[in-house]
Protein backbone atom coordinates (compact mmCIF):
# COMPACT_ATOMS: atom_id res chain seq x y z
CA UNK A 1 0.00 0.00 0.00
CA UNK A 2 0.92 3.62 -0.46
CA UNK A 3 0.17 5.36 2.91
CA UNK A 4 -0.33 9.33 3.26
CA UNK A 5 0.54 9.79 7.38
CA UNK A 6 -0.57 13.22 8.38
CA UNK A 7 -0.06 13.87 12.28
CA UNK A 8 -0.03 16.41 14.77
CA UNK A 9 3.59 15.52 15.85
CA UNK A 10 6.49 15.55 14.31
CA UNK A 11 8.83 13.13 13.19
CA UNK A 12 10.93 12.77 16.13
CA UNK A 13 7.61 12.19 18.27
CA UNK A 14 7.96 8.78 19.55
CA UNK A 15 4.04 7.65 18.40
CA UNK A 16 5.19 9.53 15.06
CA UNK A 17 8.26 7.59 14.40
CA UNK A 18 6.91 4.03 15.39
CA UNK A 19 3.71 4.46 12.89
CA UNK A 20 6.14 5.30 10.28
CA UNK A 21 8.54 2.18 11.40
CA UNK A 22 6.01 -0.61 11.55
CA UNK A 23 4.74 0.40 8.12
CA UNK A 24 7.93 0.35 6.05
CA UNK A 25 9.09 -2.59 7.60
CA UNK A 26 5.87 -4.10 6.63
CA UNK A 27 6.80 -2.92 2.86
CA UNK A 28 4.80 -0.12 2.42
CA UNK A 29 5.13 3.45 1.06
CA UNK A 30 4.85 6.03 3.46
CA UNK A 31 3.83 9.33 2.31
CA UNK A 32 4.34 11.56 5.50
CA UNK A 33 2.46 15.45 5.93
CA UNK A 34 4.36 16.64 9.41
CA UNK A 35 4.82 19.39 11.32
CA UNK A 36 8.21 20.88 12.41
CA UNK A 37 6.83 20.66 16.40
CA UNK A 38 3.15 20.40 17.90
CA UNK A 39 1.81 23.69 17.12
CA UNK A 40 -1.57 24.22 15.53
CA UNK A 41 -0.27 26.91 12.97
CA UNK A 42 1.36 24.30 11.17
CA UNK A 43 -2.04 22.39 10.34
CA UNK A 44 -3.22 24.30 7.77
CA UNK A 45 0.23 23.54 5.56
CA UNK A 46 -0.60 19.96 6.40
CA UNK A 47 -3.74 20.21 5.13
CA UNK A 48 -2.52 21.38 1.91
CA UNK A 49 0.45 18.41 1.78
CA UNK A 50 -2.40 16.29 2.19
CA UNK A 51 -4.24 17.86 -0.56
CA UNK A 52 -1.40 17.96 -2.90
CA UNK A 53 -0.41 14.16 -2.49
CA UNK A 54 -3.23 12.19 -1.39
CA UNK A 55 -4.72 11.40 -4.91
CA UNK A 56 -0.90 9.43 -5.36
CA UNK A 57 -1.86 7.29 -2.31
CA UNK A 58 -4.48 4.27 -1.58
CA UNK A 59 -5.38 5.26 1.95
CA UNK A 60 -4.86 7.87 4.67
CA UNK A 61 -3.80 7.43 8.11
CA UNK A 62 -4.31 10.82 10.74
CA UNK A 63 -2.14 9.80 13.35
CA UNK A 64 -1.97 11.91 16.65
CA UNK A 65 -3.05 14.30 17.63
CA UNK A 66 -5.56 14.19 14.24
CA UNK A 67 -8.79 15.60 16.01
CA UNK A 68 -8.40 18.35 14.24
CA UNK A 69 -6.42 17.00 11.11
CA UNK A 70 -9.37 14.71 10.41
CA UNK A 71 -12.23 17.21 8.79
CA UNK A 72 -9.18 19.18 7.06
CA UNK A 73 -8.20 16.17 5.26
CA UNK A 74 -11.87 14.86 4.45
CA UNK A 75 -12.40 18.13 2.95
CA UNK A 76 -9.29 17.42 0.45
CA UNK A 77 -9.78 13.81 -0.49
CA UNK A 78 -12.29 10.86 -0.54
CA UNK A 79 -9.57 8.44 0.45
CA UNK A 80 -10.55 6.13 2.80
CA UNK A 81 -9.02 7.35 6.27
CA UNK A 82 -8.08 5.77 8.97
CA UNK A 83 -7.61 7.63 12.37
CA UNK A 84 -5.51 6.47 15.27
CA UNK A 85 -7.16 8.38 17.71
CA UNK A 86 -4.25 7.13 20.45
CA UNK A 87 -5.81 9.48 22.95
CA UNK A 88 -9.05 11.84 23.02
CA UNK A 89 -9.28 15.46 23.83
CA UNK A 90 -11.85 15.01 26.33
CA UNK A 91 -10.12 12.11 28.44
CA UNK A 92 -7.38 14.60 28.62
CA UNK A 93 -8.55 18.06 29.57
CA UNK A 94 -11.68 17.10 31.50
CA UNK A 95 -10.83 13.44 32.93
CA UNK A 96 -7.32 13.93 33.77
CA UNK A 97 -6.53 18.16 33.96
CA UNK A 98 -9.89 18.79 35.49
CA UNK A 99 -10.60 21.93 32.68
CA UNK A 100 -14.26 21.16 32.89
CA UNK A 101 -16.43 19.51 35.11
CA UNK A 102 -18.43 16.34 32.72
CA UNK A 103 -21.89 17.20 31.68
CA UNK A 104 -21.04 20.90 31.64
CA UNK A 105 -21.39 23.14 28.08
CA UNK A 106 -17.45 23.30 28.41
CA UNK A 107 -16.87 19.79 28.75
CA UNK A 108 -19.29 18.66 25.69
CA UNK A 109 -17.09 21.29 23.71
CA UNK A 110 -13.90 19.37 25.01
CA UNK A 111 -15.48 16.19 23.70
CA UNK A 112 -16.59 17.80 20.18
CA UNK A 113 -13.36 16.93 18.54
CA UNK A 114 -13.35 13.84 19.28
CA UNK A 115 -16.76 13.12 17.73
CA UNK A 116 -16.39 14.79 14.98
CA UNK A 117 -13.50 12.62 13.78
CA UNK A 118 -14.86 9.97 14.77
CA UNK A 119 -17.76 10.50 12.47
CA UNK A 120 -15.22 11.57 9.57
CA UNK A 121 -12.95 8.65 9.93
CA UNK A 122 -13.82 5.58 8.04
CA UNK A 123 -12.04 3.16 10.89
CA UNK A 124 -10.73 4.86 14.38
CA UNK A 125 -7.79 2.95 16.51
CA UNK A 126 -7.79 3.02 20.06
CA UNK A 127 -5.63 0.95 22.37
CA UNK A 128 -7.98 -0.46 24.49
CA UNK A 129 -11.70 -2.60 24.61
CA UNK A 130 -12.07 -0.75 27.73
CA UNK A 131 -11.74 2.53 25.93
CA UNK A 132 -13.51 1.98 22.81
CA UNK A 133 -16.70 1.30 25.20
CA UNK A 134 -16.08 4.12 27.21
CA UNK A 135 -15.99 6.17 23.96
CA UNK A 136 -19.51 4.54 22.70
CA UNK A 137 -21.12 5.34 26.53
CA UNK A 138 -19.29 8.76 27.02
CA UNK A 139 -20.62 9.82 22.98
CA UNK A 140 -23.56 7.60 22.80
CA UNK A 141 -21.94 6.26 19.39
CA UNK A 142 -22.41 3.22 17.98
CA UNK A 143 -17.90 1.98 18.17
CA UNK A 144 -18.39 -0.83 15.11
CA UNK A 145 -15.55 1.15 13.25
CA UNK A 146 -13.12 1.35 16.46
CA UNK A 147 -10.15 -1.40 16.36
CA UNK A 148 -8.35 -2.29 19.45
CA UNK A 149 -4.89 -2.04 18.52
CA UNK A 150 -2.28 -2.82 21.82
CA UNK A 151 0.34 0.06 22.39
CA UNK A 152 3.65 -0.70 21.19
CA UNK A 153 7.10 1.09 21.12
CA UNK A 154 10.50 1.05 19.36
CA UNK A 155 12.19 -1.75 20.43
CA UNK A 156 15.06 -0.61 18.59
CA UNK A 157 15.58 0.92 21.61
CA UNK A 158 13.78 -0.48 23.85
CA UNK A 159 14.78 -4.27 24.36
CA UNK A 160 16.57 -6.08 26.92
CA UNK A 161 20.53 -4.77 27.23
CA UNK A 162 21.87 -7.78 29.01
CA UNK A 163 21.40 -11.06 30.71
CA UNK A 164 18.98 -9.67 33.60
CA UNK A 165 18.37 -12.56 35.22
CA UNK A 166 22.00 -13.16 37.09
CA UNK A 167 21.73 -9.61 38.24
CA UNK A 168 18.03 -10.25 40.11
CA UNK A 169 19.29 -13.05 41.99
CA UNK A 170 19.83 -11.65 45.23
CA UNK A 171 18.20 -9.39 47.65
CA UNK A 172 19.07 -5.75 47.97
CA UNK A 173 21.19 -5.00 50.62
CA UNK A 174 23.12 -0.95 51.79
CA UNK A 175 25.78 -1.44 49.33
CA UNK A 176 23.82 -2.73 46.38
CA UNK A 177 19.98 -1.03 46.77
CA UNK A 178 17.05 -2.23 44.84
CA UNK A 179 16.72 0.09 42.22
CA UNK A 180 13.15 1.26 41.47
CA UNK A 181 12.46 3.05 38.25
CA UNK A 182 9.76 5.72 36.84
CA UNK A 183 9.78 8.09 33.56
CA UNK A 184 6.69 10.09 32.76
CA UNK A 185 5.55 14.15 31.83
CA UNK A 186 4.05 14.39 35.44
CA UNK A 187 0.84 14.13 34.91
CA UNK A 188 -2.22 14.01 37.16
CA UNK A 189 -2.85 10.27 36.30
CA UNK A 190 0.65 9.14 37.02
CA UNK A 191 -0.03 9.44 40.32
CA UNK A 192 3.84 10.71 41.08
CA UNK A 193 2.70 11.19 44.55
CA UNK A 194 1.60 7.97 45.46
CA UNK A 195 5.24 6.98 44.44
CA UNK A 196 6.54 9.49 46.47
CA UNK A 197 4.60 8.38 49.54
CA UNK A 198 5.97 5.22 49.06
CA UNK A 199 9.18 5.99 48.98
CA UNK A 200 8.55 7.78 52.30
CA UNK A 201 7.30 4.15 53.84
CA UNK A 202 10.81 2.93 52.45
CA UNK A 203 12.96 5.24 53.74
CA UNK A 204 14.85 2.85 56.19
CA UNK A 205 15.29 -0.05 53.72
CA UNK A 206 17.58 -0.57 51.11
CA UNK A 207 15.43 1.05 48.53
CA UNK A 208 16.33 3.75 45.80
CA UNK A 209 14.29 5.19 43.56
CA UNK A 210 14.83 7.27 40.42
CA UNK A 211 12.11 9.77 39.15
CA UNK A 212 13.03 10.89 35.05
CA UNK A 213 11.01 13.88 33.68
CA UNK A 214 8.79 16.78 34.17
CA UNK A 215 5.29 18.12 33.88
CA UNK A 216 2.27 19.22 35.18
CA UNK A 217 2.41 18.02 38.74
CA UNK A 218 6.61 18.01 39.07
CA UNK A 219 6.40 21.40 41.72
CA UNK A 220 4.37 19.89 43.67
CA UNK A 221 5.41 16.42 44.05
CA UNK A 222 8.76 17.67 44.49
CA UNK A 223 7.27 19.59 47.72
CA UNK A 224 5.35 16.61 48.97
CA UNK A 225 9.17 14.75 48.45
CA UNK A 226 10.88 17.77 50.67
CA UNK A 227 7.82 17.87 53.21
CA UNK A 228 8.06 14.13 53.85
CA UNK A 229 11.69 14.27 54.23
CA UNK A 230 12.11 11.82 51.36
CA UNK A 231 16.06 11.04 50.52
CA UNK A 232 15.88 8.11 48.93
CA UNK A 233 14.98 9.63 45.43
CA UNK A 234 17.06 11.21 42.54
CA UNK A 235 14.49 13.30 40.68
CA UNK A 236 16.26 13.45 36.92
CA UNK A 237 15.92 15.88 34.51
CA UNK A 238 13.50 14.59 30.84
CA UNK A 239 16.56 12.32 28.72
CA UNK A 240 16.40 11.03 25.38
CA UNK A 241 15.04 8.06 24.35
CA UNK A 242 18.03 6.11 24.14
CA UNK A 243 19.77 7.33 27.71
CA UNK A 244 16.03 6.53 29.07
CA UNK A 245 16.01 2.58 28.09
CA UNK A 246 19.53 3.04 29.84
CA UNK A 247 18.31 3.77 33.21
CA UNK A 248 15.92 1.29 32.62
CA UNK A 249 18.35 -1.11 32.05
CA UNK A 250 20.02 -0.49 35.75
CA UNK A 251 16.78 -0.76 37.47
CA UNK A 252 15.48 -3.74 39.28
CA UNK A 253 11.77 -2.89 38.90
CA UNK A 254 9.85 -0.17 36.98
CA UNK A 255 7.01 1.53 37.94
CA UNK A 256 3.57 2.38 35.87
CA UNK A 257 0.88 4.66 36.68
CA UNK A 258 -1.03 5.23 40.02
CA UNK A 259 -3.06 7.91 39.98
CA UNK A 260 -7.32 8.01 40.91
CA UNK A 261 -8.81 10.32 38.73
CA UNK A 262 -11.00 8.90 36.30
CA UNK A 263 -8.43 9.16 33.81
CA UNK A 264 -5.92 6.47 35.21
CA UNK A 265 -9.06 4.04 34.59
CA UNK A 266 -8.48 4.31 30.94
CA UNK A 267 -5.58 3.90 29.64
CA UNK A 268 -1.95 1.51 30.23
CA UNK A 269 0.39 4.14 28.95
CA UNK A 270 3.87 3.68 27.49
CA UNK A 271 5.85 3.31 30.32
CA UNK A 272 3.95 0.04 31.03
CA UNK A 273 4.92 -1.31 27.68
CA UNK A 274 8.62 -0.24 27.79
CA UNK A 275 8.66 -2.04 31.00
CA UNK A 276 7.77 -5.39 29.34
CA UNK A 277 9.45 -4.16 26.65
CA UNK A 278 13.25 -3.81 28.93
CA UNK A 279 12.56 -7.82 30.34
CA UNK A 280 11.92 -5.57 33.99
CA UNK A 281 9.28 -6.45 36.73
CA UNK A 282 6.09 -4.37 36.68
CA UNK A 283 4.22 -2.99 39.17
CA UNK A 284 1.53 -0.57 38.44
CA UNK A 285 -2.39 -0.04 39.42
CA UNK A 286 -4.86 -2.09 38.01
CA UNK A 287 -7.08 -0.83 34.88
CA UNK A 288 -9.39 -1.97 32.59
CA UNK A 289 -6.95 -1.78 30.08
CA UNK A 290 -3.89 -2.73 31.73
CA UNK A 291 -6.14 -6.17 32.82
CA UNK A 292 -6.45 -6.94 28.63
CA UNK A 293 -2.62 -7.67 28.83
CA UNK A 294 -1.76 -8.37 32.55
CA UNK A 295 -2.66 -10.49 35.58
CA UNK A 296 -1.29 -9.93 38.63
CA UNK A 297 1.19 -12.63 39.65
CA UNK A 298 1.74 -13.74 36.21
CA UNK A 299 3.50 -11.29 34.36
CA UNK A 300 3.00 -7.89 36.53
CA UNK A 301 2.52 -6.89 40.01
CA UNK A 302 -1.01 -4.78 40.13
CA UNK A 303 -2.26 -2.60 42.96
CA UNK A 304 -5.16 -0.46 43.47
CA UNK A 305 -5.27 2.88 42.58
CA UNK A 306 -3.41 5.63 45.23
CA UNK A 307 -2.31 3.02 47.11
CA UNK A 308 1.20 3.90 48.80
CA UNK A 309 1.10 1.14 51.40
CA UNK A 310 -0.01 -1.26 48.59
CA UNK A 311 2.84 0.22 46.30
CA UNK A 312 5.12 -0.12 48.81
CA UNK A 313 4.17 -3.82 50.10
CA UNK A 314 4.57 -4.71 46.61
CA UNK A 315 8.04 -3.46 45.99
CA UNK A 316 9.26 -5.14 49.14
CA UNK A 317 7.69 -8.56 48.13
CA UNK A 318 9.84 -8.08 44.73
CA UNK A 319 12.88 -7.24 46.53
CA UNK A 320 12.94 -10.34 48.79
CA UNK A 321 12.14 -12.72 46.32
CA UNK A 322 14.16 -12.09 43.18
CA UNK A 323 13.25 -15.18 41.43
CA UNK A 324 9.63 -13.53 41.80
CA UNK A 325 11.26 -10.20 40.23
CA UNK A 326 12.97 -12.36 37.40
CA UNK A 327 9.48 -15.06 36.30
CA UNK A 328 7.75 -11.84 36.20
CA UNK A 329 10.23 -10.13 33.68
CA UNK A 330 10.21 -13.11 31.85
CA UNK A 331 6.47 -13.40 31.69
CA UNK A 332 6.21 -9.81 30.88
CA UNK A 333 8.51 -10.10 28.21
CA UNK A 334 6.75 -12.93 26.33
CA UNK A 335 3.55 -10.48 26.61
CA UNK A 336 5.53 -7.89 24.92
CA UNK A 337 6.93 -9.74 22.09
CA UNK A 338 3.27 -11.10 21.42
CA UNK A 339 1.21 -7.56 21.68
CA UNK A 340 3.81 -5.04 21.13
CA UNK A 341 6.52 -4.93 19.18
CA UNK A 342 6.70 -2.84 15.94
CA UNK A 343 6.13 -5.92 13.92
CA UNK A 344 2.93 -6.42 16.02
CA UNK A 345 1.83 -2.45 15.39
CA UNK A 346 3.05 -3.46 11.63
CA UNK A 347 0.51 -6.13 11.02
CA UNK A 348 -2.67 -4.83 13.09
CA UNK A 349 -1.89 -1.64 11.31
CA UNK A 350 -1.99 -3.48 7.70
CA UNK A 351 -5.44 -5.48 8.63
CA UNK A 352 -6.95 -1.92 9.33
CA UNK A 353 -6.24 -0.05 5.89
CA UNK A 354 -6.95 -2.93 4.26
CA UNK A 355 -10.18 -3.13 5.69
CA UNK A 356 -10.56 0.73 5.57
CA UNK A 357 -9.36 -0.11 1.61
CA UNK A 358 -11.72 -3.10 1.13
CA UNK A 359 -14.63 -0.63 2.41
CA UNK A 360 -14.17 2.24 -0.68
CA UNK A 361 -13.79 -1.08 -3.01
CA UNK A 362 -10.32 -1.34 -2.97
CA UNK A 363 -8.69 -4.48 -2.32
CA UNK A 364 -5.15 -4.23 -0.20
CA UNK A 365 -3.09 -6.16 -3.04
CA UNK A 366 -4.85 -3.54 -5.67
CA UNK A 367 -3.18 -0.93 -3.84
CA UNK A 368 0.12 -2.55 -3.39
CA UNK A 369 -0.04 -3.13 -7.46
CA UNK A 370 -0.96 0.54 -7.85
Amino acid sequence: MKVLYIAGREEAYSRTRIIISALEKRGHDVVTCLPPDRRFRHYPRLAWQALRRADDCDVVLVGFYGQFLVPLVRAVTRKPIVFDTYVTTYDTMVLDRGKARAGTIKAWFYGLPDRVAYRLADISILDSQTVIDHFGRLFNVKTDRMRRLFLAVDDGVIHPQQDQSEESASKPTPDHPLIVHFHGEFTPFHGVSTIIRAAARLKDRPVVFQIVGRGITYEADRALAESLGVDNIRFIDTVPYAELAGLMTGADICLGIFGDNPRAELVITNKVIEALGMRKPLITRTTGPAEELLEDGKNARLVPPADSQALAEAIIELGDRPHLRDHLAAAGYTTFLGHSTTERLGAGLEEILAEAMKAHGVSAREGMEN
